[in-house]
């Protein structure tokens, strides 16, 4: 087993944290604070080709592995996770799906555009009533010629407002529920589809979560993604990518929440002594690197057995339930032994604690994975 990196991904990992150093850290808490988008900084990660990681050149990308993107979205969560999850869904649920399934004529229609940046891509499957049981969506898609009418609403749809292509999920027959779903690629513009509520989150705030509306919006049937009535099998797919990214966000929110307490604890003074020469705080410092070091070797091999081509859905299950869960105890230890600082917005180490919330949330909650990883050991 060999736990090396190549030169090619050490390469792209102190890109990324060079990146991320220069660019997110010294705007991430005005962006956390405002809840605004960050443009310009995606327009220059576009131009260092974080866009389309994993994407072939032969359609824009960079052609690299899943090990590779996970390093670069682990530094680019440690300075502003909110970056680090436009940049992973972007890559895994919205580019990914389209390379996976796409036919040649959708691949070089959307997928150049989508792996060098031009455009952003969105995912939407979530409903009000349909989240953690994606077979109950209720936004359907009725043929009517040469097109397909979608009507409906998703929710907590990440980068929905600022998004130019949505794969989007809708059933064809409801009577058949997960085996009725078809995945449609959708672009921004089209008569029908608007975008309706930002929602104002605890955290990744950064990152615009948006309801999408369908109204009577016709789209041309040419634009469905893999089979009619596969779509269920194209968002599982992508979800299991997109678990992967997730979880290498973890990493980098645990990892900025450990690094800030190994610097306070340094600086920090009470009873004549620096807070760090206390055991109280060196063993909780101590099970933060642990449990950081144990998730990036369940992310790093759950990565390395999806660029062997091999099925992953339980390996990034575990990734993505063991990571986030790091990221919030390590958040809540950080926050602790900041103290009353902890609570104060100046310190990075609140944010972390927001951020870390929402990222065991998402992509699937903490019970869903396990769900799916007792799945894969009792089938």
């Amino acid at each position: 087993m060999d736990f090396d990196f190549t030169k090619q991904q050490k390469l792209a990992r102190k890109i990324a944290r060079n990146f991320a150093e220069k660019e997110l850290e010294p705007f991430a808490q005005e962006r956390d604070e405002k809840a605004e988008f960050p443009v310009e900084a995606v327009k220059k990660i576009a131009e260092l080709g974080f866009m389309g990681i994993t994407i072939p050149k032969e359609y824009g990308g960079c052609g690299l592995d899943t090990v590779t993107y996970v390093l670069i979205v682990e530094e680019l969560a440690r300075y502003c996770a909110s970056t680090a999850i436009i940049v992973a869904v972007h890559n895994s649920v919205a580019a990914y799906p389209v390379y996976l399934l796409g036919t040649e004529a959708q691949k070089k229609k959307y997928l150049f555009d989508l792996a060098s940046g031009k455009k952003l891509g969105a995912f939407a499957l979530t409903e009000a009533n349909a989240g953690s049981d994606p077979a109950s969506i209720r936004t359907t898609a009725e043929l009517k010629g040469e097109n397909h009418v979608l009507n409906g609403v998703k929710t907590f749809i990440t980068s929905g407002g600022t998004s130019d292509i949505v794969i989007v999920m809708a059933s064809t027959d409801r009577s058949k529920r997960g085996r009725g779903i078809t995945a449609f690629i959708v672009e921004k513009g089209i008569k029908g589809f608007t975008v309706g509520k930002k929602e104002n989150k605890i955290g990744i705030r950064a990152s615009d979560t948006c309801e999408l509306i369908f109204e009577n919006c016709v789209v041309p049937s040419e634009n469905i993604l893999g089979k009619p009535g596969g779509g269920l099998f194209a968002a599982l797919k992508a979800l299991s990518y997109g678990r992967i990214g997730v979880a290498a966000q973890a990493l980098g929110v645990a990892r900025c929440a450990m690094e800030e307490c190994i610097k306070y604890s340094r600086e920090r003074k009470q009873f004549g002594k620096q807070i760090s020469d206390f055991q109280a705080i060196q063993w909780m410092i101590a099970d933060m690197a642990t449990e950081i070091e144990a998730a990036r070797l369940l992310t790093l091999k759950a990565a390395g057995i999806k660029d062997e081509d091999r099925p992953f859905s339980a390996e990034d299950s575990m990734a993505k339930l063991y990571a986030s869960e790091v990221a919030m105890r390590a958040a809540t230890k950080a926050v602790q032994i900041h103290g009353g600082y902890g609570c104060m917005k100046d310190y990075k180490v609140e944010r972390c604690f927001r951020d870390a919330k929402v990222i065991e949330i998402y992509e699937g909650t903490s019970e869903i994975q396990r769900l799916i990883i007792a799945r894969s050991l009792l089938k």
